[in-house]
């Protein structure tokens, strides 16, 4: 297995692998890897001929500077977990100088205001800090196919707008969440629970399965206020927000459209750990 740490090395790489005609699939992760990442890297197997995880800790997407220390890093551990799945992935892991040189800054972008719903609103600046740090790394491995989870639903509907508006030549693909037994999504951030907490914060999918069955017969007032209630039954767990927003641009409901695709999303955070999720409802 090839561990990259410079850039211009994964270039190098990648100029051979297109020289041979060879296409490239595309996995970029913050490392903490979980099946949910695995299983992203097993799809870019199955359906690319080389494949390219990145394991970098974004700093520009951290708001908060406390969250950004907490993150987790297991590099070694990451390798091992690849490796499992295949010897023939490569890895590029740069520190941050290699991606940002001496100044740790994010570019400004416009993602036609679906920066500015849900996690926008919250996170000030993440999506800057996200667009700068996949835009670099989509330039440097150059992929054919890119896989995103389903989880990070608003992050994934930036990227795919992030290639339209500057005309990057790769596929991003959206797959499936992954789930613990328990029905939480997986996150890196899962790690971070204690056994109880991680008990309990299946609770928000638990939340979100119900608003699926209640959608298209209840308003959407009527859910959020019943999600609110139901989270006030929870103390361990404080809601930050309750969206039905449309699938394409994330605008809130106003009135359903039986012709447009709506999820519902949630933020909750479990002590200081914040945790996502969605569920398509029609």
């Amino acid at each position: 297995m090839q561990i990259l740490k410079e850039k211009e090395a994964l270039k190098k790489k990648v100029r051979a692998l297109k020289n041979d005609q060879k296409s490239i699939g595309f996995v970029p992760t913050m490392g903490a890897l979980h099946e949910g990442h695995l299983s992203l890297i097993k799809q870019a197997l199955s359906t690319c001929d080389k494949v390219v995880v990145s394991i970098f800790v974004n700093p520009t997407q951290f708001e908060n500077q406390d969250d950004l220390q907490k993150y987790p890093r297991t590099l070694d551990e990451d390798v091992e977990q690849i490796k499992k799945i295949s010897e023939e992935v490569i890895v590029f892991s740069p520190p941050a100088s290699e991606m940002y040189g001496d100044t740790v800054s994010s570019e400004e972008f416009s993602f036609d205001g679906l920066e500015h719903q849900m996690e926008g609103r919250f996170r000030q600046g993440h999506f800057n800090g996200v667009g700068t740090i996949v835009k670099r790394l989509f330039e440097m491995v150059e992929p054919d196919k890119a896989f995103f989870g389903e989880k990070d639903y608003q992050q994934l509907q930036i990227i795919k707008k992030l290639v339209e508006k500057h005309g990057l030549d790769v596929e991003v693909i959206g797959c499936p969440i992954f789930r613990e037994t328990s029905g939480l999504a997986r996150s890196s951030r899962n790690e971070r629970l204690s056994p109880k907490e991680r008990q309990t914060a299946a609770f928000i999918y638990e939340i979100l399965q119900q608003v699926k069955e209640e959608f298209g017969t209840k308003s959407a007032k009527e859910i959020s206020t019943w999600v609110t209630e139901k989270f006030k039954s929870q103390p361990s767990l404080v809601l930050e927000y309750f969206e039905i927003a449309n699938a394409d641009d994330l605008v809130s409901i106003q009135e359903e459209d039986k012709s447009k695709k709506y999820r519902a999303f949630i933020a909750a955070y479990s002590g200081d750990i914040r945790l996502i999720d969605n569920i398509a409802l029609n």
